[in-house]
């Protein structure tokens, strides 16, 4: 099996922490160039300095805010005026929790962008180099929301649902360039936004964040939650030549929590 991403470029967005520093650390580690994209200068500073580079990689990043549109069209922009990208990450921080019939309005519209049109500014830009390269690999970090939505997830399971729409449509369109999109589903994993989300829910039932994250687990087949590196490996496989006839999928990677086949 050829897992093999050397001499391969690859953007990671949403590296500074979570599930999109896991993907840098395991694409860097099969062998390819990354190039972080997030907000934090100093944190991605910090990031690139860690990923392996034992394969002679030059790993480099890229600032750029999320809400801004424009600042994201200008790194990618950026980036491939450099060297042509075959492998994009499209990952972001997931909209505030709350029940749909309580959210604003603009609530819908800052998600909407921050996910699906920052997605299709960043693929638009690498595809050319892609069709040239012959080779190009889009995976989106998307939710298991888009097989079954999950409560109190109002605008997120709304803009998670269009986003995986639009990288099926994608994936139709760019198949015969030999340019795959697919959408990696994770379930609940230790990251930050697992934290906050718990957090939330003890203050709010009054009880222990021990408690509530016990009660969660136990909806999981496996009864424990993922870890970013487990969502790492599913997105590096997509990535890789050997998922090279993988196209316009949805994987679940929620230790069998979704309840559909």
């Amino acid at each position: 099996m050829n897992l093999s991403l050397e001499g391969k470029h690859a953007v990671i967005c949403g590296s500074t922490q979570g599930i999109g520093l896991a993907i840098a650390e395991e694409l860097a580690s099969m062998g390819a160039h990354c190039t972080l994209v997030a907000r934090n200068k100093e944190t991605l500073e910090t990031n690139v300095k860690l990923l392996d580079n034992s394969l002679q990689q030059v790993h480099s990043y890229k600032v750029a805010d999320f809400s801004e549109t424009e600042q994201v069209r200008a790194a990618i922009e950026a980036i491939v005026g450099e060297h042509p990208v075959h492998i994009l990450i499209n990952n972001t921080g997931g909209p505030a929790a709350g029940p749909i019939i309580e959210a604003e309005e603009q609530a819908f519209f800052n998600a909407f962008q921050q996910h699906l049109i920052c997605n299709h500014i960043l693929t638009k830009a690498v595809v050319p180099g892609m069709k040239d390269a012959g080779y190009g690999r889009i995976i989106n970090i998307i939710s298991t929301s888009v097989k079954i939505p999950l409560n109190n997830l109002g605008v997120s399971n709304t803009i998670r649902g269009a986003v995986a729409s639009w990288a099926k449509t994608m994936a139709n369109e760019l198949g015969e360039f030999n340019i795959t999109v697919n959408s990696v589903l994770p379930g609940y994993t230790e990251t930050a936004r697992l934290k906050s989300l718990v957090h939330n829910l003890a203050n709010k039932a009054g009880t222990s964040e021990e408690q509530v994250a016990g009660e969660i687990a136990k909806g999981i087949p496996m009864k424990r939650f993922g870890t970013a590196a487990e969502i790492a490996a599913v997105a590096a496989f997509l990535a890789s030549p050997a998922a090279s006839y993988v196209n316009g999928v949805s994987i679940p990677v929620d230790g069998g929590r979704t309840g559909t086949i």
